[in-house]
């Protein structure tokens, strides 16, 4: 459907309804103290971190009596070790130094299974604690070490030469199994026996691994699923043969790596998948029939409690049929199908389905409302009660206290801004939802595994990450890392000039509320006209609007510094706000998008200390795609414009991202063609950078070439970085050092040379 851009009237008019009366966020934040130093683009990448100590990887030991946590070096962000916290004494002390442990080149497979992760660093990424505390398990360069945590000795586990990926320790403790060259391994910890458990992996069949948009679209970063009580395993069995293999250059500075690999494109075919259960006993497999359509996804499998049921869930090609099916292992019995939801449009996918112990029944997260909630069934798939309810969104299940009968969960019940952790009664109908969190941010908790105690990770606009202990009634019992931004914070000589922005509403045309921040500089003066940079990614799932803490807010920092305001406006298709609000882009991306952020430009046109003729949109990713449709579309909103690794053909991106929002192009060619940026490239007046990691195995190079080649053959000027080696999120000091000067020189010969 074609959309009404909005007109400097109409947007005046929705100005004078502002929403003013309700606070954007749960308090007025403090505008940061601190030191007067200028951020250099420099210092945002060097060691030590900003943030400080950041923490990843945080976990409360079984018996809730340690924290253990991932951290940086103070002399290498990038170096990580494992610490731990006696929560009896607050003592800190370094649980396992990286050095002890293997160091070497990752698998290609691991590199690749790394990068849908989003982890990045060295040294120790990954570890794991057994049920009864007593042990861990870390892996390391394709190796794999058990640490005795009574003894204190770390032992390499004899895993063979094969690179080890994807292990884990199994339920109770007894065993250890691993991924190796495309099969399903297991290790007896007692006797040190290994057991291969699937032998025909290799070419095109992968046993036991997430394939491609299982991992980079579904977060399913796995294949294979433990049993409870140790009997079995589920796991995956894919052919990717239907897949079209490309051979794809991954473009170095000494060299060319052509690279091969199975990529889904949209319209084209997906992998085979099969879901099969192989018993420790005896080695017997059995296949879980998924039904008659082949040509469809499996983005989730859970066992249930008696080790006996699997349950999966069944998406359709389309994204708009999401079935939970329960499969009886012990039987030959098609798998009955629970639970079935449908959307005119798609279905997203989370973690949220728990099967509780003490009742036969489990807890369903649903947007069937408009907005994701929670909903109890019972196995049989009848609806009990619903836990939640209203127009926000659930973000996330995050523990059930059956003994309790209560449920607590994240979400965004008091502003869409923030998250917060909240409780509400799983028995009693009708009981008001309680927010434990209350400090104004972002809250994500990480709960014991058997008592609601839970560490909360939090962080704001004022506040980098920082971590304490709660009680189940969320009061603070104990700083982890509190992590203030005081004196001798690698943060506090820059956090003087700090800016907090100001947040704000507009309206979209359709009449929904468009949330926006607009960051100026410290010495803010009304009377000048400042340059402005709309800082975009606009794709679904994601916010930017938001009260929290962000490496990528450096760069707005440092903007401020040079004397630019800059200005964040979440538009339709974007995250946390509904299935109305998100689902205004099906099968025509770019469009609602982009009126939106023309509503944004058209805000700022009528403040007074804004040069409206001197802004300029920077977006990565779906971000660039916006950046080049925004500039493209509307060239007169936009002097210039900043494509990090865009996508600018939908037929170049894969299957589930896109048929999720633009159906195939088989069926909506038409779609298709609009949403690209090739047919609005003749409108391209002056001023664009485009920039690509020429190894991005994600939005591909191809993206860049093609428009390359097609400006230059319209005889358009531009200009071109791209980066050797890199990959999609263009990773490395010397790297993003060098880009963020590209990308400020260009910013200030675009914005400001005309006002010099």
């Amino acid at each position: 459907m074609k959309q009404k851009w909005i007109t400097p009237a109409l947007l005046l008019t929705a100005l004078a309804g502002q929403i003013k009366a309700a606070p954007l966020l749960t308090e007025t934040l403090t505008p940061p103290a601190g030191g007067l130093s200028p951020l250099t683009i420099e210092r945002m990448h060097a060691s030590p971190a900003l943030a400080g100590s950041s923490p990843r990887g945080l976990k409360l030991s079984p018996d809730g009596k340690r924290v253990t946590f991932l951290a940086a070096r103070t002399d290498n962000q990038h170096m990580y070790d494992l610490w731990q916290i006696d929560v009896a004494t607050g003592k800190r002390s370094i649980l396992l130094n990286a050095d002890k442990l293997a160091s070497g080149e990752l698998s290609d497979e691991e590199k690749a299974r790394r990068e849908r992760q989003r982890i990045y660093g060295q040294g120790i990424m990954e570890y794991f604690w057994s049920a009864d505390g007593k042990a861990l398990l870390i892996p390391a360069s394709g190796k794999l070490y058990h640490h005795d945590m009574i003894t204190g000795n770390t032992r390499l586990l004899d895993t063979g030469d094969a690179f080890a990926t994807d292990a884990r320790l199994s339920p109770k403790g007894h065993f250890v199994s691993w991924v190796a060259e495309q099969n399903l391994y297991v290790m007896n910890l007692a006797s040190g026996k290994v057991s291969q458990l699937t032998r025909d992996g290799g070419g095109a069949i992968k046993n036991a691994m997430a394939e491609f948009v299982a991992q980079e679209e579904m977060d399913r970063m796995t294949g294979y699923w433990w049993a409870p009580d140790e009997s079995a395993i589920a796991f995956t069995r894919i052919d990717e043969s239907p897949v079209e293999l490309v051979v794809r250059n991954e473009i170095y500075a000494d060299g060319i790596k052509l690279t091969e690999q199975r990529y889904p494109y949209a319209g084209k075919p997906n992998v085979l998948i099969e879901l099969g259960t192989v018993k420790l006993a005896d080695g017997s497999i059995d296949w879980i029939d998924l039904g008659p359509d082949k040509d469809s996804y499996l983005p989730r499998v859970k066992w249930l409690n008696d080790s006996r049921h699997l349950s999966f869930q069944w998406q359709s090609r389309n994204q708009q049929q999401l079935d939970l099916r329960i499969a009886d292992t012990h039987s030959q019995k098609p798998a009955v199908n629970v639970i079935t939801e449908r959307s005119h449009a798609w279905l997203n996918l989370n973690n949220d389905l728990t099967f509780l112990k003490q009742q036969d029944a489990f807890i369903w997260a649903s947007e069937r409302s408009g907005f994701k909630h929670l909903y109890l069934y019972d196995l049989n798939g009848k609806l009990i009660r619903q836990l939640t309810d209203g127009q926000w969104s659930v973000d996330a299940l995050e523990y059930v206290d059956e003994a309790q009968g209560l449920v607590y969960f994240s979400g965004r019940r008091d502003t869409p801004l923030e998250q917060h952790i909240y409780r509400v009664s799983l028995t009693e109908p009708g009981q008001k939802v309680h927010r434990l969190s209350q400090r104004a941010g972002m809250h994500n908790p990480e709960f014991a595994k058997d008592s609601p105690v839970y560490l909360d990770y939090f962080n704001s606009l004022v506040q980098p990450p920082q971590i304490s202990l709660h009680d189940k009634q969320g009061a603070l019992t104990q700083w982890i890392e509190q992590n203030a931004p005081i004196k001798g914070h690698p943060l506090e000589p820059y956090f003087g000039l700090w800016q907090v922005p100001e947040f704000g509403t507009l309206k979209a045309e359709d009449g929904q509320t468009l949330y926006y921040r607009l960051h100026k500089p410290a010495d803010f003066d009304p009377a000048r006209k400042y340059p402005v940079v709309v800082r975009v990614y606009g794709g679904p799932h994601a916010q930017l609007v938001t009260n929290s803490w962000s490496e990528h807010d450096y760069f707005t920092q440092h903007l401020l510094q040079r004397g630019y305001l800059v200005f964040q406006l979440d538009n339709r298709g974007s995250g946390n706000r509904g299935t109305r609000f998100e689902q205004a882009i099906y099968l025509n991306m770019g469009d609602a998008e982009v009126a939106d952020q023309k509503a944004g430009v058209d805000y700022l046109r009528t403040l007074p200390f804004v040069a409206g003729d001197r802004i300029a949109i920077y977006g990565h990713s779906y971000g660039g795609y916006m950046a080049l449709m925004s500039q493209f579309k509307a060239p007169d909103y936009f002097r210039a414009a900043i494509a990090g690794a865009p996508v600018t053909d939908w037929a170049l991106y894969d299957t589930h991202y896109t048929e999720r929002y633009m159906g195939q192009p088989q069926t909506n060619a038409q779609g298709y063609q609009a949403a690209s940026v090739f047919p609005y490239v003749a409108n391209y007046q002056r001023g664009l950078l485009i920039y690509h990691g020429m190894a991005d195995d994600n939005v591909l190079f191809e993206n860049s070439t093609r428009l390359y080649k097609a400006l230059q053959d319209e005889g358009k000027l531009f200009e071109m970085i791209d980066y050797p080696g890199s990959k999609h999120s263009m990773r490395g000091e010397k790297v993003r050092v060098h880009l963020y000067r590209s990308l400020a020189d260009f910013l200030d010969r675009q914005l400001k040379s005309s006002s010099q």
